[in-house]
């Protein structure tokens, strides 16, 4: 049984489940090793020894401040250092751009999306919008595949261990724009999006007032999604926009408040295991994908759920 390199760029602890995920997945095809772009502290590693993962490989010196150009090429001279049978990354905006890039470098086929990769490496991935699967396996190179968050159980952790660490040299990272001004991101205290386990979004039904939906996510340990039409409005920051040209999320539950349902919409979240949909339209086609669906107003039902789950907690 071969190795599987898991890139993760994380930079402090805990481990997020996304990471897990990942990490999980690499045990059922191999040996987990990791390619993490930041120096990473003892504790850092001795956390991801707990996690299966035997062998570490850091860059030798730090890499300089730019977008993923640096990222890409440091992750392309990993595998050439750690030879393994297969590459996972997240499936983030980031991560896929990290991916194309170092496919490039290797010369080794990439796959996005997927949701299941089988020990031979054949991987399974929701197309069109979420309508269809395929199986799909790389031919050239050693497999680079970026997998969609909540596709399986993370990984447990184990006991603390010592992995084994590697320094990899990046010779040449390449052009690229360089980072000016970094500001810090509100924290709402909610799960990240893409990896969220429950999702509440809102859309132009709710014109501009996302209370009902932020109440709702909270009471669920949620997190909160809008459509485009809402971010566009400015009612909410684009960071929240679920869909073709947003995030594309697969959480356990979703529900969809006050959003049509158009296509674009539907891309990024039909792969959803259970969807919930509350909209005044009866013919509204978010209907057609709902497990369950609500004709009614959201500043109606929205509150009347709030309200019966804090009973049932109470």
């Amino acid at each position: 049984m071969g190795s599987v390199l898991v890139f993760i760029d994380v930079p402090s602890l805990p481990l997020p489940r996304a990471s897990r995920e990942l990490l999980a997945l690499a045990a059922t095809i191999g040996t987990p090793a990791v390619a993490s772009p930041q120096p990473l502290s003892e504790d850092a590693a001795a956390e991801l020894a707990g996690y299966g993962v035997q062998r570490i490989f850091e860059p030798s010196q730090p890499l300089p401040e730019v977008l993923v150009a640096a990222k890409a090429a440091f992750l392309a001279e990993a595998v050439r250092a750690a030879a393994p049978d297969a590459v996972l990354l997240g499936n983030s905006f980031e991560d896929r751009e990290v991916a194309a890039r170092a496919g490039v470098k290797l010369g080794s086929g990439v796959i996005t999306d997927a949701v299941a990769v089988a020990p031979d490496l054949a991987v399974t991935k929701s197309v069109l919008a979420g309508s269809y699967t395929s199986t799909c396996r790389v031919e050239t190179g050693v497999p680079i595949i970026t997998v969609k968050a909540n596709s399986v159980e993370p990984a447990e952790r184990g006991a603390a261990g010592s992995p084994e660490r590697g320094l990899v040299t990046v010779p040449e990272t390449g052009p690229a724009a360089v980072v000016m001004e970094r500001s810090e991101k509100r924290v709402s205290g909610r799960p990240e999006l893409s990896e969220a386990r429950v999702i509440v979004a809102g859309g132009r039904g709710l014109d501009g007032d996302f209370g009902p939906v932020e109440e709702l996510a909270d009471l669920l340990g949620g997190a909160v999604g809008a459509s485009r039409a809402a971010t566009d409005a400015g009612w909410i920051e684009h960071s929240a926009q679920v869909g073709q040209t947003g995030k594309t999320v697969s959480p356990q539950l979703y529900i969809s408040a006050g959003i049509s349902g158009a296509i674009q919409q539907k891309a990024g979240m039909q792969t959803a295991k259970v969807i919930v949909a509350v909209n005044k339209d009866a013919d509204a086609p978010v209907f057609e994908i709902a497990d369950f669906g609500v004709v009614g107003d959201v500043f109606k039902v929205l509150p009347q759920a709030a309200e019966e789950i804090r009973k049932r907690r109470a």
